[in-house]
């Protein structure tokens, strides 16, 4: 990749909706194609759906039978999309973002840059309070 390329910033997060708790992020994706970021949630959703309970599957099928295109289309339009399923209390939406992706300087291949190795990863300290 020589300079920007377009692309799609993908996200699953999840979120204990009888809690205050915020929102976690549960996986990230990079896809370079609408229909790549699309496909991701589709793999998503077809792994999980035996597991949820018949609401939360009902509307995972939904979306991959009735919504799915819809939201190609989007991408295609360089529109963000949100697919948001509910299972119990945990709500799990997955969102795209249309993006630029830059790219890293001096990059050859899937080796880091020399520069990657300069830096340690820091150890945090729990924050606690009294």
């Amino acid at each position: 990749m020589n300079g920007p390329a377009r692309g799609y910033w993908c996200e699953c997060w999840t979120e204990d909706v009888s809690t205050t708790e915020r929102p976690a992020l549960l996986a990230s994706f990079d896809a370079y194609s609408a229909p790549q970021a699309d496909r991701w949630v589709a793999i998503a959703l077809r792994t999980i759906s035996p597991a949820l309970d018949s609401d939360a599957s009902d509307e995972a099928w939904a979306w991959l039978h009735e919504e799915r295109a819809q939201t190609r289309r989007a991408l295609l339009r360089s529109e963000p999309c949100t697919v948001t399923i509910t299972h119990a209390d945990v709500r799990i939406t997955w969102t795209i973002r249309p993006v630029l992706f830059l790219p890293l300087a001096h990059r050859q291949n899937t080796e880091l840059p020399a520069c990657a190795h300069n830096f340690e990863p820091r150890t945090t300290v729990p924050h606690t309070t009294d």
